[in-house]
């Protein structure tokens, strides 16, 4: 916990209450105290960074001007929320944040009543924000609604549903927009260009406004300046667009001048109908490296803040990700119709080197997951072979595209699937839970889990030369560190590895990265083990034979046990009439709260010794040595 006797405004400040007996000539000190505990805490403990030193001040402004929590304040994306929770109570917890039983990364309704919606993922404020608001109206409640989007999110196509919503039924709400140029990467795309022009249209705007107060509107002359402005502003801001959706637009705005934001947060709340103030932000405001560096300060583990970050040495072995990235740069040596797709996700997917080496081959399609599959589907269309590379949790958002534009029409498209089973620290929000289940009941579809790192390459060969949509889902962190082979072999379809065979009637069933504990099992009870690779379609085959030579199975993957890999074995037996006493273990039915991987494994059960007691406890009569009492 920082030393409260040197942030003397912030010791003062245990909610929002306490931030409104502030005098506004006061509140530069506050943020100022504000961004330099949150400096010192994250580099202490870890955690998003950049974001929340870009809206230090907007974060004060909100809070001061508008009387939450009574007042809605949705938070978007929520990795801006660090100064928030300071605020808002949790100031002494906050190097707690990602930790097990500590605060959750991202705004969240069980953590705190100043939470009004959980926000994990990007662009849902505003849909949120809108329907609050709707709700309130009906009842006659006069509370106001905000939506903080930012870094990033007003590239995602929800964002402009939303917009393209309550500009038809003109709610009284606010939406600002924190315009940092950032995602995570740069943001890019024709929004983030137009967006660019603002920058330089601060003149245009202060000119525009002192005009409008000094000719009455109806006057010749007024009637002539409004015409000529409607065609000005299209030309040097984005407020035509904003206008043209029915939102009355403000700004830009400096979101690091605390009188400026006071003032235009008190002006736009007082009028009525969907209001957008766009606000102009620096990622990183207020410590240099971070401002110089802002990619690799979007997100940190504990640093020396005066030192900044220490670049390491490369790891002993690579991670999954590193993986995939050598893997798609080497296939697209030797295929020229690989194209390469993300959505926002360059560094965290692994598509930095490639979009260096293969620039005309790249697609960056901002926070679009729905876009970036039907893009696909669309290259496939025409021969390209696309290769998504997106996290288990963002697939979930372009899940109809999926199903109904690539395995419908049987499209060549592979899913490289990142971040898939125990992710750890992001918590419930990012934790790849259910990849296995939403995936394995599509017709057409190829689904593989690799146990080590060059499955994961061999895999991903496997997928990319099949003829029809394959997935490839792997997670986080690195693996056991098995050797990758040079070359880009493929594996059978369908076909599993027999890893050893045992003696006493029982079969495991591994898919994917819990092989390492499944071997320690198999070995300590004497039990056949099976590296299943692949999820769908299954080695029918072996399982049968296996069926007929053991008495019991156990299954083991680090997706949900509801619809996932098991459960495929278990339709096997019963489609064939064969009745099999089978173990499930797999992630349990509960959203997985965050902390380390091995915490989170833990959690759900799915560390050694819980593996071994489940076992063990369930089927004492095939193993070589008793169950242990449980106590």
């Amino acid at each position: 916990m920082n030393d409260l006797s040197r942030y003397p405004y912030l010791a003062q400040i245990d909610s929002p209450e306490d931030l409104r007996r502030f005098p506004v000539d006061e509140l530069p000190a506050i943020a100022d105290e504000l961004r330099r505990y949150l400096i010192e805490a994250v580099a202490s403990s870890g955690g998003h960074f950049g974001a929340g030193l870009g809206v230090v001040e907007l974060t004060v402004a909100l809070h001061h001007v508008f009387e939450t929590p009574h007042d809605r304040l949705v938070w978007d994306v929520g990795h801006q929320c660090y100064p928030h929770k300071i605020l808002t109570g949790r100031r002494d917890r906050i190097t707690t944040i990602k930790k097990k039983d500590g605060l959750a990364p991202f705004p969240r309704r069980e953590e705190s009543e100043y939470d009004t919606f959980g926000v994990g993922h990007s662009s849902t404020s505003i849909s949120a924000a809108l329907g609050m608001a709707v709700a309130l109206q009906r009842r006659g409640d006069p509370r106001k609604v905000v939506a903080v989007i930012g870094d990033g999110a007003m590239t995602a196509g929800m964002a402009f549903e939303a917009l393209n919503h309550g500009g038809d039924i003109e709610p009284n709400m606010l939406v600002i927009l924190n315009d940092n140029g950032m995602s995570i990467s740069e943001n890019v795309g024709a929004m983030t260009k137009m967006m660019a022009r603002a920058m330089s249209s601060r003149t245009l705007n202060a000119w525009r406004e002192r005009a409008k107060k000094a000719m009455p509107r109806e006057s010749l002359f007024g009637r002539f300046f409004k015409r000529w402005e409607e065609h000005a502003k299209g030309m040097f801001v984005p407020s035509t667009l904003f206008e043209e959706l029915g939102f009355h637009y403000t700004g830009p705005i400096d979101g690091h001048n605390m009188a400026q934001l006071v003032n235009a947060l008190e002006t736009v709340k007082a009028l009525p109908g969907p209001q957008l103030l766009h606000v102009m932000t620096t990622k990183g405001k207020g410590y240099e490296p971070a401002e110089k560096a802002q990619i690799e300060y979007h997100a940190v583990g504990p640093f020396d803040p005066v030192a900044g970050l220490v670049k390491k040495g490369a790891p002993a072995k690579p991670t999954y990700t590193d993986v995939f990235s050598d893997w798609l740069c080497d296939m697209a040596a030797a295929d020229e119709r690989l194209l390469g797709i993300t959505p926002a996700m360059r560094e965290g997917s692994g598509l930095v080197r490639f979009s260096k080496e293969y620039p005309q081959r790249y697609f960056d399609v901002a926070i679009a997951e729905q876009h970036a599959v039907t893009l696909a589907a669309g290259m496939a269309v025409e021969g390209a072979k696309p290769v998504v590379a997106i996290y288990s949790t963002f697939l979930q958002r372009a899940y109809d595209q999926a199903i109904h534009d690539v395995a419908l029409q049987n499209l060549d498209v592979t899913f490289a699937i990142d971040r898939a089973g125990v992710v750890g620290p992001d918590g419930a929000t990012h934790s790849g839970s259910f990849d296995l289940s939403f995936m394995r009941c599509l017709p057409n579809m190829v689904i593989m889990a690799p146990a080590d790192e060059n499955e994961c390459r061999t895999m991903l060969s496997t997928g990319f030369h099949y003829d029809g949509p394959a997935a490839v889902r792997y997670p986080r962190g690195t693996g056991p560190g098995t050797p990758l082979s040079a070359t880009l072999d493929t594996y059978p379809i369908g076909k599993a590895e027999v890893r050893r065979r045992g003696h006493h009637g029982l079969a495991i069933l591994s898919f994917g990265t819990m092989l390492a504990p499944a071997a320690v099992i198999a070995a300590e009870v004497d039990a056949t083990l099976v590296n299943m690779r692949f999820v769908k379609p299954l080695d029918e085959e072996l399982i049968l034979e296996l069926a007929r030579t053991h008495k019991a199975f156990v299954t083991i993957e680090d997706n949900a046990i509801a619809g996932g890999a098991g459960a495929g074995v278990a339709e096997c037996l019963a489609a064939h009439g064969i009745t099999l006493p089978i173990l499930h273990l797999g992630l349990p039915d509960v959203y997985l709260e965050h902390g380390s991987r091995e915490e989170v494994l833990t959690m759900a059960g799915l560390d050694l010794p819980q593996v071994r007691h489940a076992v063990r406890k369930r089927f004492p009569q095939f193993c070589a040595t008793p169950v242990a009492s449980a106590s």
